[in-house]
């Protein structure tokens, strides 16, 4: 007659290996880091004037949109106009290649924009781009 040998349940543990699932969570959480550092806005919306010229840019790291009341936004933050040869430099600092686009509202003035533009140019940055959107 056979002998059969008797294992209780204690000596046989089923194990559950979280190693590749929590491989998998790690790279899901780095993937969405990196996508998310970078999409940029610049604070606000802004209603861009239509030019039948306009041609699309990929590369625009620094987003600086001009409101029609005047206010300038960087980084969803209201900057003064002084303050923003400051903060160029600083962000071009961590973008050594940093390009820049200013979305100005059509009703914002063109002589705010045009000092806007001379405070990145004094903070090094000479690729400047106007925002607009494609039209007849």
């Amino acid at each position: 007659m056979r002998h059969r040998r008797h294992t209780s349940v204690n000596d046989e543990e089923a194990e559950v290996n979280l190693a590749p699932m929590l491989d998998i969570v790690f790279i899901m959480l780095i993937f969405f880091v990196v996508t998310t550092s970078f999409v940029k806005e610049a604070g606000i919306d802004v209603n861009r004037p239509i030019a039948k010229t306009a041609e699309r840019k990929e590369r625009g790291n620094i987003l600086i949109a001009i409101a029609p009341n005047g206010e300038i936004w960087i980084d969803k933050r209201s900057v003064d106009i002084r303050s923003v040869r400051a903060v160029v430099e600083r962000l071009r600092a961590g973008m050594p290649e940093a390009a820049v686009v200013i979305q100005g509202d059509r009703e914002a003035q063109i002589g705010l924009l045009v000092e806007v533009m001379d405070q990145i140019r004094k903070g090094g940055i000479r690729d400047v781009s106007i925002a607009t959107t494609p039209g007849e």
